[in-house]
């Protein structure tokens, strides 16, 4: 047997590694057992050994992964491993392409070659004019840290764990919050939607290390793999549709629209609260782009890292160990979000997934030559719709 799975086999006695993954990165001992894991001064000395032996080379992502992890990193925003997103649509090539200096100036309206429907979803503050803040989805802008505030608030109403907030739910919401009154004051609030919370997660969804470790390492929180670059060509596919079975290969529809390639999977909170968003643009520029989802591997299977979140939502599936039992979680995904876009099923060995680092979630953009224009950084944090949109809008100011 390989030293690695030897090695990240013994996380635990039910880690249940994959016979099949590869190497994910090089330096961790082959006898450590969740009680080192999860012991902060022993995991850092693992973390010291990995990071060693990259000295001199560049550290994959799934290194910094670990070596985060192994430092006490519980997964949140702005830890640093998520990474930000590579595009080749930055401020600097907006402004040059509207003859304004990027380091003094903001983009009016007179200046913007694009039409009104363009510059309104570029111009992100909505304060008549385009600047590089407009841009800007880096873990410590203040839009992006307010926005997954909202995201986390808005799931905890969300009680369909659909990504749809209804007017029932609002009315359940408000009652409970309430207590019978016909006001909520901002302390009712603040207790409806933040009692219970702390480290920054819901009561029952915070992993140990041991856990983050096993579930980098079975592709769950994160891929063995870098995926293609800004300007590689887009790796391609042929995979069924969650429905019907129909094969769709990505390089028969690429070349007459871009394409938005989306990965997530039914278990990832975020990912279904996020989803909706992404099927509103589907809709929105569906006569400029191809939108398609490939559903990938669970995040937080009931034999992997659980969330309570998840159960109080009705969400629950253990890891498919086979193409059927991926379709038929990708079914209930379909069933609960009722997704527009088609929906594909990756391969049970992760062809997509692997491909294009698409654990538990990810965005891209394809421009009509076949090659990435935008790529989007590692959900949760980094899957962001309105980053992705206003990449996939530049291309189409491009290449009309």
């Amino acid at each position: 047997m390989p030293r690695w799975i030897v090695a990240l086999a013994l996380i635990g006695p039910t880690a249940g590694l994959r016979a099949d993954a590869p190497p994910v990165v090089k330096g961790f001992p082959a006898d450590t057992p969740a009680e080192t894991l999860n012991d902060p001064k022993a995991a850092a000395k693992l973390a010291d050994g990995v990071e060693a032996a990259y000295a001199g080379s560049k550290t994959p992502e799934a290194a910094k992964m670990l070596l985060a992890i192994l430092r006490g990193s519980r997964m949140g925003p702005g830890d640093g491993w998520f990474g930000p997103c590579e595009t080749k649509y930055t401020w600097e090539w907006l402004a040059k392409r509207c003859a304004v200096d990027p380091k003094k100036g903001a983009i009016a309206r007179d200046k913007f070659p694009g039409t009104d429907a363009t510059f309104a979803r570029l111009d992100r503050n909505k304060d008549g004019r385009i600047a590089a803040s407009d841009l800007d989805w880096s873990d410590d802008n203040p839009y992006v840290q307010q926005a997954y505030i909202v995201n986390r608030l808005f799931r905890r109403m969300d009680v369909r764990g659909d990504g749809k907030l209804t007017k029932d739910e609002l009315a359940k919401f408000f009652d409970k919050a309430g207590r019978g009154k016909e006001f909520l004051s901002s302390d009712d609030l603040r207790d409806a939607l933040l009692a219970g919370t702390g480290g920054g997660f819901t009561p029952g969804d915070a992993p140990t290390t041991a856990v983050l470790v096993r579930g980098l390492c079975n592709g769950e929180v994160g891929s063995p793999t870098e995926g293609p670059a800004v300007g590689d060509p887009a790796p391609d596919f042929e995979l069924k549709t969650v429905e019907g079975g129909e094969k769709v290969r990505l390089s028969k529809i690429v070349g007459p629209k871009p394409v938005v390639l989306v990965t997530g999977n039914f278990t990832c909170g975020p990912f279904r609260s996020f989803f909706p968003d992404v099927d509103a643009l589907a809709q929105r520029y569906k006569d400029e782009a191809t939108f398609l989802m490939v559903y990938v591997r669970e995040a937080h299977p009931t034999d992997g890292w659980v969330m309570e979140s998840n159960s109080k939502v009705g969400v629950k599936a253990a890891q498919p160990k086979d193409f059927g039992e991926r379709e038929k979680v990708a079914g209930q995904f379909c069933e609960r979000l009722k997704p527009t876009m088609p929906v594909l099923v990756d391969d049970i060995s992760d062809v997509a997934g692997r491909a294009y680092s698409g654990m538990p979630a990810r965005l891209y953009v394809i421009g009509r030559d076949g090659r990435v224009m935008y790529k989007g950084g590692r959900g949760p944090f980094g899957f962001r719709a309105g980053e992705m949109e206003q990449a996939l809008l530049m291309n189409l100011m491009n290449n009309p």
